[in-house]
């Protein structure tokens, strides 16, 4: 039995499991660095013994260090050794790595990706990442920076994700299909139009993501704009990943699992037609299959890599 440990901006779990299943789970909510890691311990200790201890949290780390460097989500986590202070409490080894590359671990050990030698999993939430299974292993780089899609430019103007206007980020990610969204909306506002969801300029600031899912899945014609403009950046950026890594699949998450009926046909529109047709031809793009447990899925996976 192995022991994974997912830290979140909000929540964090600590599970029990061998290869096939998890079988215990505690959670609990992220609060104070010390206090956090203080409710980890006392978790790993509640759940029973492990052999090896797996982290997944959000970057940035330092994986092989062990090093936990104030991420976004977690900004009084500066330089947090947590792989040295769970090693020293629990005598076992433990390995850190970003929750992007766990996820794909975890797909590819448990969900979309099983049975296959080269994978991409792409995060596809707020943000967009990607975790690289190449060769049958996780590849990280030469500092642990490998993944970062959602930095690529994809035009020179567009949604801003990852600092970047234009990025792959900004164009399919939970935040870019926001700003999309608004900036469509504010065109209908200032011709005269209302839109069911929007009235006003002082409502742009309430449309998400799920907002313009909604009212797409219900034929509105803005909205249903906002997912084929991002269904094409989305076959685009994927026809770059298909042409340089040639992947046996690309497994997709969050917004991707809730959205492909609306995203699928512009995506492969564009994938057709960008990719290398022998590249195209052996991948396959298909959701996510872990759904909400692959957070917990991934910090296991990390502890039977077992690598930093």
């Amino acid at each position: 039995m192995k022991i994974g440990v997912d830290i979140g901006g909000t929540k964090c779990a600590v599970v029990l499991g061998d290869e096939t299943r998890i079988v215990k789970k505690i959670r609990f909510a992220t609060t104070t660095c010390g206090k956090t890691i203080e409710n980890i311990v006392n978790a790993i200790q509640e759940i029973g013994e492990g052999d090896a201890i797996g982290i997944s949290c959000g970057g940035p780390l330092d994986a092989q260090k062990g090093l936990i460097l104030s991420p976004p989500n977690l900004p009084d986590w500066d330089r947090i050794a947590i792989v040295d202070i769970l090693t020293e409490k629990f005598g076992v080894p433990a390995y850190l790595c970003n929750d992007a590359n766990a996820c794909a671990l975890a797909e590819w050990k448990y969900g979309a990706g099983r049975g296959t030698k080269n994978m991409v999993f792409l995060t596809f939430g707020t943000g967009l990442g990607a975790g690289l299974i190449l060769d049958g292993r996780l590849y990280n780089g030469t500092n642990g920076m490998a993944g970062e899609v959602g930095h690529f430019r994809l035009c020179d103007h567009g949604p801003v994700g990852y600092g970047k206007a234009g990025s792959f980020e900004g164009f399919c990610s939970g935040n870019g299909i926001a700003q999309i969204g608004r900036e469509l909306v504010l065109e209908q506002l200032q011709t005269g139009k209302n839109l069911p969801y929007c009235q006003s300029t002082a409502e742009l600031e309430n449309i998400n993501a799920k907002i313009l899912f909604d009212y797409a899945i219900q034929g509105e014609p803005v909205a249903m704009e906002v997912y084929r403009i991002c269904g094409e950046m989305l076959g685009r950026g994927l026809a770059i990943l298909v042409d340089i890594l040639n992947p046996e699949a690309i497994v997709i998450g969050s917004v991707f699992q809730r959205a492909e009926n609306l995203l699928r046909e512009y995506m492969e529109r564009y994938l057709n037609r960008e990719a290398l047709e022998l590249s195209n031809a052996v991948c396959r793009v298909v959701s996510a299959e872990l759904g909400d447990s692959i957070g917990d899925y991934a910090a296991l996976s990390v502890a039977f890599e077992g690598k930093n």
